[in-house]
């Protein structure tokens, strides 16, 4: 049985990536990425707040908050990766 955690995770993914795609205009074709490290940030964020005892804010057994801040911390590192990453070159004339 597969309980809420996923679900909630996924939910707070994606509300957390919209947030960062309303503040920045545009995701710049990273899209799928921030989607999919927001999630897995978020999902991580509440196994770490059970661990430590975070309980700022919580439904149900997640952790909302330490959620959250998971879920930006890994939005940051992929849009950090983007920047420094290497750029496509056009081959044109």
């Amino acid at each position: 049985m597969i309980g809420p955690a996923p679900i909630l995770a996924l939910l707070i993914g994606i509300l957390n990536t919209s947030i960062y795609v309303l503040i920045r205009g545009s995701a710049g074709g990273q899209l799928p990425l921030l989607l999919i490290a927001a999630f897995l940030g978020a999902w991580a964020g509440d196994a770490i707040g059970a661990r430590l005892g975070l309980d700022l804010l919580v439904l149900g057994d997640f952790r909302i908050v330490a959620a959250s801040i998971v879920s930006w911390i890994a939005i940051a590192f992929v849009s950090i990766i983007a920047i420094l990453g290497p750029t496509k070159r056009n081959a044109g004339p």
